[in-house]
């Protein structure tokens, strides 16, 4: 056997079979060969903490391990018997959790100068950057999102490279492009010259047959899940926040025709008609929800919706919309919503209705999205309660409880590790230590891990 780097011929080892030699001579003559050996995973992993909250259980498990086999966990208990040869990253004193997951992003974007962005820059730019986004995202220890809205299928694009593992970021389940109304939230040109044309592919669908064509066109081309905006919105130049921008007819037929396509739907809403509306369209979410009445709040418990309030972004759009340059009007629309969404979202802890975790990121930086954890447990969640809403609560809207948002047998092995006691100090989660998603490891003690492609 000829070792390239020292320039000797070494003995074959007693018992080496001869596929293993060709195995091992193709590593030593193919560096290329070398490097995806040395970063193949062992045949089991076992991820040792001092404590877990695993998603399921009330209280958290001690001496917890978990076995992982390839991408998915094989088993998990309090002081587990490791397999011999099992690789064992131990984790010290910290609590382990499940990948978190956030409802409400926009992976393709980020905050920056309003008028640069809305006419010196084009999707393409959204696409180039993308996935800078993502891997953010990923390391704050957020392996699975969904995405609600992106320009021209990029969020797709995105989705299926990551899936192929070309670049690293979390699971995405993609929207694309949000159905809305002629003016209405969705539509950028509201207010514009009518002689200003802009040559984008645009979800802008008016009536019950253009929005049923909208949805088969986004699942045609790779939604999960349909997003539209039943009401206005406040990060756009139409007047109200909250009123109605859809009939029932329509949000009726939005509905109708994504479940028969077996996708789910998001509805955008911030004012209370245009709620009632969505719920009574079966929506599988409200998104915001800001300004939910009490008989809002029985209807979604009654049918099951469940609610994604962002109530983190409101503290980041007024400290700093004004110095990006957006209009007035829009930063006015936040100042009413804002402090109106969390007093509903605390009306909504105490009424039983289903809660999932989303941030709206992309208003926002990326990567800040666990900071809206304290915002919950502020405004009326216990700390278990929050960090369910990123768990266990979101796997269940997504329909994907059977592959993430717990730590049990069968699922993804999407793990997260903090330094402290989250149920003492929720704070700890903007402080990820280590971040692992199908069984390959991107965090560790705080610092990034290259992983080769």
């Amino acid at each position: 056997m000829f070792d390239r780097k020292t320039g000797m011929t070494l003995p074959m080892p007693s018992g080496f079979s001869v596929a293993a030699m060709l195995l091992l001579t193709a590593a030593l003559l193919n560096p290329a060969y070398a490097d995806d050996a040395r970063n193949a995973a062992p045949a089991t992993i076992a991820v040792r903490a001092a404590h877990l909250i695993d998603g399921l259980h009330e209280h958290p498990i001690e001496h917890a391990v978990v076995l992982i086999e390839g991408d998915k966990i094989s088993a998990v208990g309090s002081d587990l018997p490791i397999p011999a040869g099992a690789q064992v990253i131990d984790l010290g004193e910290a609590t382990l959790l499940p990948g978190l997951i956030d409802c409400h992003v926009h992976i393709t974007s980020n905050p920056g100068d309003y008028y640069t962005q809305l006419f010196r820059r084009s999707p393409i730019d959204q696409a180039v950057g993308a996935h800078v986004f993502a891997e953010r995202t990923l390391q704050a220890g957020f392996t699975t999102v969904r995405n609600l809205g992106s320009p021209e299928f990029i969020d797709v694009a995105l989705r299926n490279a990551i899936d192929r593992g070309e670049v690293d970021g979390p699971r995405i389940v993609a929207a694309t492009m949000p159905l809305g109304a002629t003016g209405g939230h969705a539509d950028d040109t509201t207010n514009f010259s009518p002689y200003l044309a802009f040559h984008q592919m645009t979800a802008i669908a008016d009536g019950v047959d253009a929005v049923r064509k909208q949805v088969r066109f986004n699942i045609k081309y790779g939604a999960d899940v349909i997003k539209f905006m039943a009401s206005a919105g406040v990060l756009s130049e139409e007047e109200s926040v909250g009123a109605p921008q859809y009939s029932q007819a329509e949000m009726d037929a939005i509905v109708d025709e994504a479940h028969r396509w077996g996708r789910k739907v998001a509805a955008h809403a911030h004012g209370t008609e245009a709620i009632k509306m969505a719920i009574r369209a079966g929506v599988d979410s409200v998104e915001h929800a800001s300004l939910i009445d009490d008989e809002g709040l029985a209807m979604a418990k009654q049918r099951g919706t469940y609610l994604v309030m962002d109530i983190y972004n409101d503290d980041y759009i007024l400290a700093e919309y004004a110095r990006l340059g957006y209009p007035a009007t829009t930063i006015q629309k936040e100042r009413k919503v804002g402090l109106l969404q969390r007093q509903r979202f605390q009306a909504a802890t105490r009424s039983g209705v289903k809660l999932a975790f989303g941030t709206d990121a992309g208003v926002y930086p990326h990567g800040d999205n666990a900071r809206q954890f304290a915002k919950e447990t502020d405004w009326g969640l216990t700390p278990m309660q929050a960090i369910r809403t990123a768990t266990v609560n979101a796997a269940d809207l997504l329909g994907r409880s059977d592959k993430v948002g717990s730590v049990a047998a069968d699922h993804y092995a999407d793990l997260i590790a903090v330094g402290g006691d989250p149920l003492s100090d929720i704070h700890v989660l903007e402080h990820v230590q280590f971040v692992m998603k199908g069984g390959v490891v991107y965090r560790r003690d705080g610092q990034p891990i290259a992983v080769a492609h």
